[in-house]
């Protein structure tokens, strides 16, 4: 059987699927996704963070894959069609990120609640001013969580840490650990009026994209704080700005924007009391591991016949 590996992970794994399965043919691809090999007859693509065009090339110099893996979570920037037409299965990582994003968030939501940019400024500059700083606290804030996923789920738990009440939407509703309330994804808005934050944590599919818009905003508390670690296009960035402007929320962190990285003139760079990281949330030294646990895991289900993990339903896009 042979794998198809990027030239940037082989360091990584190549050795560890050699040390499960030393009959293992292994094709390397370049920067480029050009296999360094004869692709022709291999099973399994192990995508790294390639272009589409990459992922294409690669996919087209193997007609027999059956199986792709890819690191990331979300799948928005993959060719599904290629892959559906072929009868490809594709699994994800959804999972290998969801701790350092769960932090993540509660960085944002601690920042702004105690104003700790603000309180370094003064710090340095203007000390007594600090004293008329008002902060506030998390404790019996309510928490909207759009998207119970892995992410969201990891987000619960370290809400409810901080004293938080914790509603959330997802898919199939059902009673969700860390969760006090859970609605459809079809009735989110309606967790919006008694949010003082909420967290967007839903993978970009054609329902998603764009569906925090002004009808969302304008449920919303004039104190609430919106936070983005999904995809920048499940926000209504126009929508978004004017929310800002207008004092119609009270702020935003982002780290993920509608395109990466954000044009130095595009105007959310200038909206009020934004945030914008650069979709580095899922950053941690232990992700990595967790990405190749899960290849591995799958590699020998697959080889011995069994039904893999993580497995991407084209028709719903996660």
């Amino acid at each position: 059987m042979k794998i198809i590996i990027p030239n940037r992970v082989a360091p990584l794994i190549e050795q560890r699927i050699l040390s499960l399965y030393p009959d293992m043919q292994i094709v390397i691809t370049d920067d480029e996704g050009m296999p360094q090999g004869d692709a022709s007859d291999a099973t399994i693509f192990m995508r790294w963070w390639t272009s589409v065009e990459g992922f294409r090339l690669t996919l087209s110099m193997a007609p027999n894959v059956k199986w792709v893996y890819t690191p990331s979570a979300g799948i928005d920037h993959l060719d599904l069609d290629m892959m559906r037409e072929r009868g490809i299965t594709l699994t994800n990582a959804a999972g290998a990120h969801a701790i350092p994003i769960a932090e993540f968030v509660m960085m944002f939501v601690l920042t702004h609640a105690k104003r700790a940019s603000v309180l370094m400024n003064y710090a340095r500059e203007d000390y007594e001013a600090t004293e008329q700083t008002k902060l506030d606290e998390l404790d019996g804030k309510t928490m909207a969580i759009i998207g119970l996923g892995s992410i969201g789920q990891e987000t619960a738990k370290r809400a409810k840490a901080f004293g938080m009440r914790v509603v959330g939407s997802r898919r199939r509703p059902q009673p969700t650990k860390y969760v006090d309330e859970v609605v459809s994804d079809d009735e989110w808005q309606k967790l919006l009026p008694d949010a003082d934050v909420i967290v967007i944590a839903a993978p970009l599919t054609d329902i998603t994209r764009g569906m925090v818009d002004a009808s969302a905003f304008a449920k919303m508390k004039p104190t609430a704080y919106i936070v983005n670690v999904a995809r920048g296009q499940v926000i209504n960035t126009e929508d978004l700005i004017a929310a800002l402007s207008e004092k119609r929320i009270a702020g935003a962190g982002l780290d993920v924007v509608p395109e990466e990285p954000l044009p130095a003139n595009h105007p959310l760079w200038d909206a009020p009391n934004v945030w914008i990281t650069p979709h580095i949330s899922y950053s941690s030294p232990k992700t990595r591991g967790r990405m190749m646990d899960l290849f591995i895991t799958n590699l020998e289900r697959y080889m011995h016949g069994q039904k893999l993990q993580n497995i991407v339903n084209f028709d719903e896009g996660y």
